[in-house]
């Protein structure tokens, strides 16, 4: 496969506009990995983690997604202290409503307080008067959903948010949500092995709302020397992660993978997918490896 290591390589990938209005590269970065072990703390290698998320934008990818919860506060920190002030066309989006007693650990807190509590401490940290996208991490079951949403729309009438979106939804929840104010993004696990959220995808397809895949390269087994997308990526010539990734872009317009990692090559690696077209046979065969 061609290699292209250059500001042009991301726009390869396609764009998509978020919300009507927020045009974003297709292939983003994750951003999660920039933290310590268990997504907790600061990462081992602060100096890579910089040089990663720099690589990122000089790679031409103008989608970042991040949270508060990712170190806690440790991701937000390290894109502003690497990014700040931001390029022109730079879309960072972030999450609310997890608490992390400890690594590893996750626990949904919708509550309106640490909503907004959350919001204040994530402008804080990325240096931003308003946040592009601003995602509910988790509905809260403990706390009505139009207090969760409620609280997102105070903010965003107050300017602290431009876009609503959504994680770990189903479609239900969705189209719930969706009464209540306009939804930019859904943010679901979603690969080449774990198709579970095919609903919400199709759904989003409709509806022309983005759809984020976290997770997106659970290559495991399959990606085994002699295992099915092995033999694929060899065909190819590219990566097996290369080939996940680009089955993604592939399976819809809508589609916004966002790989992470903490390694510089290995980000450079990732981001050759976008350019990587999958004919429709190799497209079927893919398909055909679902768990």
């Amino acid at each position: 496969m061609k290699t292209l290591l250059t500001k042009e390589l991301g726009a390869k990938s396609g764009t998509f506009t978020l919300g009507g209005d927020l045009s974003v590269h297709r292939l983003g970065f994750g951003a999660m990995q920039q933290t310590g072990k268990g997504v907790w703390g600061e990462p081992s290698d602060r100096h890579e983690a910089i040089a990663v998320l720099r690589r990122v934008v000089e790679l031409g990818i103008t989608f970042i997604d991040t949270a508060d919860s990712y170190g806690p506060g440790v991701s937000e920190r390290l894109i502003a202290e690497a990014l700040h002030p931001y390029p022109r066309g730079l879309v960072i989006a972030t999450k609310a409503g997890l608490q992390r007693p400890g690594p590893g650990e996750w626990v949904p807190d919708g509550r309106p307080e640490h909503l907004r509590e959350a919001c204040e401490g994530s402008l804080r940290r990325l240096k931003l008067e308003r946040i592009d996208l601003y995602q509910l991490h988790r509905i809260d079951p403990k706390v009505p959903l139009q207090d969760q949403i409620g609280t997102f729309l105070d903010l965003q009438r107050e300017g602290k948010l431009r876009h609503i979106g959504l994680s770990e939804v189903s479609v239900d929840e969705l189209k719930a949500v969706r009464r209540m104010t306009p939804v930019a993004s859904v943010q679901n696990l979603y690969n080449l092995t774990n198709r579970g959220a095919e609903a919400v995808l199709d759904y989003c397809v409709r509806e022309n709302i983005g759809f984020i895949p976290w997770f997106p390269l659970a290559t495991g087994g399959l990606a085994k020397p002699g295992g099915p997308l092995a033999r694929v990526a060899e065909k190819l010539g590219a990566a097996p992660a290369q080939v996940a990734l680009a089955w993604l872009l592939g399976k819809s317009p809508v589609m916004l993978p966002i790989p992470g990692t903490s390694k510089v090559d290995h980000l450079e690696s990732n981001a050759q997918a976008a350019l990587l077209q999958l004919d429709a046979a190799t497209m079927k065969e893919l398909e055909r490896l679902a768990i």
